[in-house]
């Protein structure tokens, strides 16, 4: 959990995307925009509501942002810490505590940065439920978050991770919005995934009841798409799709052992050998064959007959 964690601090380009985009996104869509009223289809209220435009435009602009940012932010941590947990796996590290630390730093950072995102909301106006508001960004936070490690257990590239998780939440919550898509009432757009997070945070503005339905809706998606995205994680870090080249590494030290006592410790002696060495009391010389013990030789005599 602490390595997870300190991998999503590492990454700086996502940390200044939180810090600097969605303050940036809200105050140019409260700026630009006109504050014209635009009707927005309540499923909560099961009634059309009039809405300011550049209210309109930044809620879905914030979800958009946390959609974006956290959903690239666990498709880099679970893409790049792909190796380094097949080495976990194969140390015999157990695969369910990788799925929670995963979990856990997804619920994490999908809290933080729906908690900055509410922030900077009331900085413009007041939410009638603030706690409404973090849910439903908590909750398109998390959905995206599962989108993230869907994707990295599926794709190699990551741009095309990226990619891919910039299309699908530009065309989910651009067609809930009226001011884009005029149409934006259509039943056929509750298939999406951020569409009970949109309708939860709309409802967190006006309306004083909690969108249970929605919520739940919400936390369907993102459960489903983290389940999804665990379960991807959990087969591909399975032995059977461990690379070739990973078991090759793990084996290494086992097959280099083996190579230093065949090349450098000596080798025991056969019973033969060990039998003649035995009967044998003259020691080897250095060269291989017997050695004999130098031979006194008697001095001559020096009387003459």
């Amino acid at each position: 959990m602490r390595h997870a964690v300190l991998e999503q601090a590492r990454n700086r380009l996502a940390l200044i995307l939180v810090v600097f985009f969605v303050p940036l996104w809200l105050t140019l869509a409260y700026r630009v925009l006109p504050s014209d009223p635009v009707r927005f289809f309540l499923r909560a209220a099961d009634r059309p509501v009039d809405l300011d435009a550049d209210t309109v435009t930044q809620l879905s602009g914030a979800l958009h942002a946390i959609a974006l940012i956290v959903g690239f932010m666990m498709f880099l941590a679970a893409s790049r810490a792909a190796e380094f947990d097949h080495r976990l796996v194969i140390a015999g590290y157990p695969r369910l505590c990788l799925v929670l630390a995963r979990s856990g730093v997804l619920l994490l950072t999908a809290a933080l940065t729906a908690g900055y995102a509410t922030t900077w909301v009331c900085v413009f106006y007041r939410p009638e439920r603030l706690d409404v508001m973090v849910g439903a960004f908590t909750v398109g936070a998390l959905a995206y978050g599962g989108v993230g490690i869907l994707l990295a257990a599926v794709l190699r590239s990551e741009l095309a991770g990226m990619f891919v998780v910039i299309m699908v939440s530009f065309v989910d919550l651009s067609l809930q919005n009226p001011v884009a898509n005029p149409a934006a009432d259509s039943p056929m757009l509750k298939w999406l995934p951020a569409y009970g997070a949109m309708q939860a945070a709309v409802s967190a503005v006006d309306l004083t009841l909690i969108p249970w339905r929605q919520l739940l809706l919400g936390l369907c998606w993102s459960a489903g798409l983290t389940m999804a995205g665990l379960a991807a994680f959990t087969v591909r870090t399975s032995r059977r799709t461990i690379p070739h080249a990973l078991l090759h590494c793990a084996e290494l030290p086992r097959r280099a052992t083996g190579l230093v006592r065949r090349r450098f410790l000596p080798r025991p002696a056969s019973r033969r050998h060990s039998r003649a060495a035995a009967s044998d009391p003259t020691p080897p010389s250095p060269k291989g064959a017997p050695c004999s013990l130098p031979t006194v030789r008697e001095p001559k005599s020096t009387t003459r007959n």
